[in-house]
């Protein structure tokens, strides 16, 4: 994927990446490694994460959609029984089977109770093993939404306040919640946003948590664009991304997350998603000088969502780039990814 878009780059086309890991190879082994029935690398790897709560739920997330159709997690826990990281691990697999089995039944379909209890046990077990860790509660706030009509509210707010004790700031955390409130799912547009603008306005200068907002509209479109297939554009929708509200909410976001961070400091690859939906919203509102900052620091590292919910992905990318004269320039702060899957994936992450 790098040499091809050397080569592209000399060509005079930029070619976005779409590696999901963007740009960490040491999670691109470990998931190969899961993928093909190994599991110490993946152990090595969760051990040296330590307790960087941001990057080792960005790990635990994707290392459980490699997880999910194998059984190597499952021979882990069988040679490491009293290993945390592997409890922990086996509950986000459990969680994305589930949403595998439901997206698979079709929208609409009845879950079956039994496997989507079976996945909170594993959650609380891993929790158990795990005591610091927010990674089951995350996983416990993803599964939630596949209860018919949601779990008690008393519930949710424990293992969110739970989640909160263990990492105030966990976006991965908070996404969830946001999607458990939308319309899709057990809420209203207001509930969404009331929820991504509450967390928004308490999260530290430098935290990518006020991204929830921009999150939240990505959710609300999806949600009346769907809505409205085989019957013509909505009215007004036009102005979706780009009202004065929206503007104003984009500029808020770039200034709390990307205004507080270090000058110059790299792009991990735990901000790159957050940093597409940014990207997508400035594009998007026409406001050009951010988008040009945001594109720039991204450099090749795309992400399938959100860009897939406004039309093909690479093409969005390549022509905004080159309409803000970005040119097949990388950027700041960037890196050159070693996977070449597009990061499609569905599960609870982007359901």
């Amino acid at each position: 994927m790098a040499a091809l878009r050397r080569r592209s780059a000399r060509q005079g086309r930029f070619t976005p990446d779409f590696d999901p890991d963007f740009g960490d190879r040491a999670l691109t082994e470990a998931r190969h490694d899961m993928v093909i029935g190994r599991w110490q690398g993946v152990r090595d790897l969760l051990t040296a994460t330590g307790e960087d709560w941001s990057r080792r739920t960005h790990r635990l997330r994707l290392l459980s959609h490699a997880a999910a159709g194998s059984s190597t997690v499952e021979a882990w826990r069988a040679a490491e029984p009293d290993n945390p990281d592997a409890a922990v691990l086996r509950a986000a697999t459990e969680v994305v089977r589930v949403f595998d089995a439901a997206i698979a039944a079709g929208r609409g379909s009845t879950v079956d109770r039994g496997r989507v209890d079976a996945s909170v046990d594993a959650c609380l077990a891993a929790a158990d093993a795990a005591p610091a860790d927010p990674m089951p509660w995350v996983s416990l706030l993803s599964v939630a939404r596949l209860y018919e009509g949601g779990v008690p509210r008393r519930q949710l707010r424990h293992w969110f306040d739970e989640l909160r004790r263990r990492d105030p700031y966990n976006t991965e955390g908070h996404t969830q919640v946001l999607r458990y409130w939308s319309a899709r799912w057990h809420g209203t547009h207001g509930a969404m946003y009331d929820f991504a603008r509450d967390a928004a306005g308490v999260a530290p200068p430098g935290s990518p948590l006020p991204i929830l907002v921009q999150i939240a509209r990505v959710e609300e479109y999806r949600y009346v664009v769907d809505g409205a297939l085989g019957r013509g554009p909505v009215r007004g929708f036009d102005q979706h991304w780009k009202h004065e509200l929206a503007v104003t909410e984009l500029r808020r976001t770039h200034a709390r997350w990307i205004g507080g961070r270090e000058p110059g400091a790299p792009v991990r690859p735990e901000e790159v998603a957050e940093l597409n939906y940014l990207a997508h919203a400035a594009c998007y509102a026409g406001q050009v000088e951010l988008a040009r900052e945001l594109l720039g620091m991204l450099g090749p590292r795309a992400a399938w969502v959100p860009w897939v919910y406004t039309g093909e992905p690479e093409e969005q990318f390549v022509r905004f780039r080159e309409g803000l004269g970005l040119g097949t320039e990388t950027g700041p702060g960037t890196g050159t990814g070693t996977g070449t899957s597009t990061g499609r994936g569905a599960g609870p992450g982007t359901g």
